[in-house]
């Protein structure tokens, strides 16, 4: 099976033009070896490389690339199969942009292509090349740093984290994770998940639960949060639950019964942010959306939780509009290396724009998926980077600072 792989790298500053063609000469030696072909673009700050032949060749090839040292902030673009080779001549072929004239560079680059179709077809891989030859995105190349270039430092004043007594008559209590905004060092909000003491998950825990008791359940458990929130001492910082789409249509006067649980603890609605997953079913529509407006109406505010990992999310913006959402872990992991990834946080962003709906970035773990983030305009953070979720507590905040170069 013939495999594509496309990527896109800047040249580190330690590398001399001089080496390139030497590189290419070595390239195109390990590339025929595994029958592997494409071509290499350079336009004097970053690589653009086509890769097709055998999957697992392709694959192994690319990892070497991905730990050659001699480039930096590569970003995977495409991952395709085909049914022929688009440029099939040599191993690989350096072709250097800067020794063509602007208007005729595209053309003398698709001429060097071997597929019995002529290369101005509608070709995914063809259009990544054309982008990159014309420059019509370099302003989205978000040049991060090493991730080694921040260290992640928790303040002496905020070393023991506060801690909440749950409820003694619930087999479940709440742990509590910091939303942040690292450059400014803040905390903005603070999101309390469901914990069963039974160790399964909060999803697991009220599925087992039966349907006529359910939603009641997960609905009355945010009366411990409340509370717990109260001990905690939130203050102004808003407070993020999460609730099953269907206790509030279901449960009879379950937003009434939310305000009477905030206001008993020295809270008010305006501080209450509502999460309900893009995913989570929603079978009465009617009540659902009464529900909504009438959670907005008093104060509170909602956000869409998980935003990506559904089929829902888009349906829902064009039926009411979220205060917030948080985009999915799984579109967030390694952010920084995927060009699929990257396109749809932009496109996430674009519309959060227009609509002003607040965009925050859930479960970052590393550096360079919070650096390639703020970089693309994302200011609110969550994740285990800066504070993992602590059991019964207000977690500690580990706050970026940027290391001195030697």
């Amino acid at each position: 099976m013939l495999s594509t792989i496309i990527y896109r790298s800047h040249i580190s500053d330690d590398v001399a033009y001089k080496t390139l063609g030497k590189l290419a000469e070595q390239a195109n030696q390990v590339n025929e070896s595994h029958s592997v072909t494409g071509i290499l673009l350079f336009n004097g700050t970053h690589f653009f490389q086509v890769l097709e032949g055998p999957e697992d060749a392709v694959t192994a090839i690319y990892e070497e690339i991905c730990n050659d040292p001699r480039h930096h902030n590569l970003v995977e673009l495409m991952r395709d199969y085909a049914p022929a080779r688009r440029f099939g001549n040599v191993g690989m072929e350096l072709f250097d942009l800067r020794e063509y004239d602007p208007e005729n560079v595209l053309q003398a680059v698709l001429d060097k292509g071997t597929s019995k179709y002529q290369l101005t077809y509608d070709d995914r891989a063809l259009q990544f090349l054309r982008v990159f030859v014309d420059a019509t995105e370099r302003e989205n190349y978000f040049e991060i740093p090493p991730g080694d270039s921040w260290e992640f430092v928790v303040d002496r004043e905020e070393a023991l984290p506060r801690e909440a007594v749950p409820s003694a008559t619930a087999d479940y209590s709440f742990a509590f994770q910091p939303i942040i905004d690292p450059l400014s060092r803040q905390i903005v909000s603070l999101e309390a998940v469901m914990r069963p003491t039974s160790g399964m998950s909060a999803a697991d825990y009220l599925a087992g639960l039966p349907r006529s008791e359910r939603y009641s359940v997960d609905l009355k458990s945010k009366q411990h949060v409340f509370a717990m929130a109260k001990q905690l001492g939130i203050n102004g910082l808003t407070l993020s639950i999460n609730l099953l789409p269907m206790s509030l249509a279901i449960v009879p006067d379950a937003v009434d019964f939310l305000l009477e649980a905030i206001h008993a603890n020295g809270l008010v609605p305006e501080q209450i942010v509502v999460e309900v997953t893009e995913n989570g079913t929603v079978f009465r529509a009617d009540e659902f959306e009464a529900a909504i407006k009438k959670l907005k109406a008093s104060g509170i505010s909602l956000a869409i939780d998980g935003f990506g990992a559904g089929s829902a999310g888009l349906v829902l913006l064009t039926q009411f509009q979220p205060d917030k959402i948080k985009i999915d872990r799984n579109i967030i992991a390694d952010v920084h290396k995927s060009g699929p990834k990257q396109a749809i946080v932009q496109a996430i962003l674009k519309f959060c724009s227009s609509l002003q709906i607040a965009v925050i970035a859930e479960g970052v773990n590393k550096p360079e998926e919070w650096m390639w983030l703020e970089s693309a305009g994302i200011c609110n953070f969550q994740g285990a980077l800066f504070a993992p979720s602590t059991l019964n507590a207000f977690p500690v905040v580990a706050w970026p600072e940027k290391l001195e170069n030697d």
